[in-house]
């Protein structure tokens, strides 16, 4: 069965943006656009929400027209190319999005899952931790500092 694999950067007090939405704040350096890289090899889909997917696609389909960072040149050309999946009850239909998901969200999840293919990569999301009355069950798998300035934490079910 496919896993879902959860990247979002967040800040040390747990925001992904700032407080006018702003997402300009993560340092992608060498380490950590090779991180990167890593998680999107595995994986053959991208899924995203409703917010982030507005600011994704604000942005990939153009990148190389706005950025010339490394990590932006490389990845631009694999988002375009991968097929990306949108969790909305909003959202009927987008361009670059090869589905909407708006109903029966854990059934059609789980159905994604049971498919042949890579690992599912679901970026983003707000908020961070939503709170709940039962035990998310997480332990530390890897801890590293990537590029001096940001620590990578993957977690796996326990």
């Amino acid at each position: 069965m496919r896993k879902i694999i959860y990247w979002v950067h967040t800040s040390i007090d747990g925001h992904i943006d700032g407080p006018n939405g702003e997402f300009d704040w993560p340092v992608m350096g060498e380490e950590l656009s090779a991180y990167s890289e890593t998680l999107s090899d595995r994986c053959d889909t991208f899924l995203y929400g409703g917010g982030v997917w507005k600011g994704m696609v604000a942005f990939w389909p153009n990148a190389e027209s706005m950025s010339d960072h490394p990590h932006v040149l490389k990845f631009a050309p694999l988002w375009r190319d991968t097929p990306k999946i949108v969790v909305s009850r909003t959202l009927k239909e987008t361009d670059w999005a090869t589905q909407v998901i708006g109903d029966d969200l854990a059934e059609q999840v789980t159905e994604l899952k049971r498919q042949d293919g890579k690992d599912l990569l679901l970026t983003g999301g707000r908020p961070l931790f939503v709170p709940r009355d039962e035990r998310l069950g997480l332990g530390l798998a890897e801890s590293r500092t990537c590029d001096s300035q940001v620590v990578v934490m993957r977690y796996d079910r326990v």
